[in-house]
């Protein structure tokens, strides 16, 4: 559904126009996974399947919520009335963007909110925080608020965050509000400093496929807090702010001042190591090309089945099946405990690493795959 019948079905639905339309992309993330939150570093980049909004004020405390995916009328809540933890619904995201910016002192005094997407939702694409950004993003243009895009990122992670009640770090909603089209965004999440590096695979002839294995996950779910409380306490025994502290040239040393703490050494591990690999991906982006990473990414993918431990026989299936045929590297991305992976490959072999992929979910009796490429697009903007 595009920009002008988004415009269309919003009119119809509430019986006048909205004052716009704006767009919030999914992201992939290359490299740089379970660093966010331990203030480390990040390299996602845009996808071209969106979350598109149309969007217009109102002035008497009430916000009206309505999804074209999702069955039934719009959603009614009061803004006075919006509480942490109180929805536990899709309308959560948009409703606790409007809490975190009234929080923040941001005078929203209601809205009419109409959304569509292709972000495929429990992929590990952020279809969240297209949502949450797409509303901050029109919130912010309409009312005048003066915010800029990392600023609006901050508020959508509180909203999650404390809100929804998912304890996920800041870079998906960075991605979806800053990324530019053709690039990866490199993200330091301690201080938010960002530096677009220009990833242009097809001048290389290859290509990088993702593959939902359309196993659900929800951030908000355990396992995922455990990683982030697990992280938090290995900071805390080895006496530094954030594992990004941890020197990798003293990965060893800290490791072995953990003693049998055997759960946080290898989060530890996974961390420190993880921060290192997006150092080796921008650098031999900038030297040797988006060839060479491929080992890199398939190191991550190890480093998260065997230390992080949150990926599932489906991810693990992708990375095998797609490296036997000839791939050049592979991991999973996003959260983990499903969702998607990513197939770095030459444009050539698409079709025998997707076939293969396909074939070896078929004769695992696994719920076939959908396989897409992902092109590195544009971050969040106003469409009308």
């Amino acid at each position: 559904m595009g920009a002008q019948q988004v415009r269309d079905s919003f009119a119809e639905l509430y019986g006048t126009d909205p004052e716009g339309v704006w767009a919030a992309p999914g992201r992939v993330n290359l490299i740089g996974e379970h660093t966010d939150y331990n203030d480390g570093f990040v390299m996602p980049f845009a996808l071209p399947h969106e979350t598109i909004a149309a969007v217009a004020r109102r002035d008497d405390g009430v916000l009206r919520l309505h999804s074209a995916d999702v069955p039934g009328d719009p959603v009614e809540l009061r803004v006075a009335d919006l509480a942490p933890e109180s929805d536990k619904d899709w309308t959560a995201y948009p409703a606790g963007v409007v809490w975190a910016l009234r929080e923040a002192g941001h005078a929203v005094p209601g809205a009419d909110v109409h959304l569509t997407s292709t972000v495929p939702s429990g992929a590990g694409l952020s279809s969240s925080a297209a949502l949450e950004v797409v509303v901050a993003l029109a919130l912010n243009d309409l009312y005048g608020l003066g915010l800029k895009a990392w600023q609006l990122a901050r508020l959508c992670q509180r909203a999650e965050n404390v809100y929804v009640g998912a304890p996920t770090g800041i870079m998906d909603q960075t991605a979806s509000a800053c990324c530019e089209a053709g690039h990866a965004l490199f993200l330091d999440t301690r201080d938010l400093a960002q530096r677009q590096i220009p990833f242009d695979l097809a001048r290389e002839g290859l290509r990088l496929l993702v593959v939902d294995t359309r196993v659900k996950h929800a951030h908000s779910d355990g396992e995922y807090g455990k990683r982030r409380a697990g992280c938090e306490k290995g900071a805390a025994l080895l006496g530094v702010d954030a594992l990004r502290d941890v020197p990798y040239d003293g990965l060893d040393a800290a490791l072995e001042r953990l003693g049998d703490e055997e759960e946080i050494r290898r989060l530890v591990r996974h961390v420190v190591t993880e921060d290192a690999r997006v150092e080796r991906v921008i650098a031999l982006l900038e030297s040797a090309g988006a060839r060479a990473i491929g080992p890199v990414l398939t190191e991550g993918h190890v480093s998260l089945r065997d230390d992080f431990r949150i990926s599932c026989p489906e991810l693990d299936l992708v990375v095998d099946t797609a490296l036997a045929a000839g791939a050049l590297g592979a991991r999973m991305t996003g959260g983990g405990f499903g969702g998607s992976a990513i197939v770095l490959t030459r444009e050539s072999d698409v079709p025998s690493v997707t076939e293969a992929v396909e074939q070896a979910f078929a004769q695992a009796g696994f719920t076939s795959p959908r396989v897409f490429e992902a092109v590195p697009s544009a971050g969040a903007r106003r469409l009308i």
